[in-house]
């Protein structure tokens, strides 16, 4: 059964950068499309980044330009590098396989202050 296993998040400040890894357990991962979502507190969880298994990348227009998703095969874990961090970025995100079903790993706290 796979397994994905979220990094730790944290708080930072304004206009501060933090990374997010979510490792997968399990031989699938290369033929497998990875998603980063989100949910801010009080609404509904929202799509946004995603790489295909060919690496080809997709983002939520809030967040283009900003955070960066990229994956190493080798080491079945996928990353989201998110620079230029505001406060309405701040929201538990959540890494997902997708691969005949959807597999989500557990959900991290980033907080971003002003």
């Amino acid at each position: 059964q796979v397994q994905l296993l979220v990094s730790v998040g944290g708080l930072v400040q304004a206009v501060g950068s933090l990374s997010l890894s979510c490792a997968a357990s399990g031989t699938i991962f290369s033929n497998t499309h990875m998603e980063w979502y989100r949910q801010p507190p009080g609404q509904q969880r929202e799509l946004v980044a995603a790489i295909t298994s060919t690496g080809n990348t997709n983002y939520a227009d809030y967040v283009k330009g900003r955070f960066t998703i990229s994956r190493d095969y080798a080491k079945k874990t996928v990353y989201l590098q998110m620079n230029g961090l505001n406060p309405e970025d701040t929201a538990v995100y959540l890494c997902c396989m997708v691969f005949a079903r959807r597999t989500w790993g557990q959900g991290t706290q980033v907080t971003v202050s002003a």
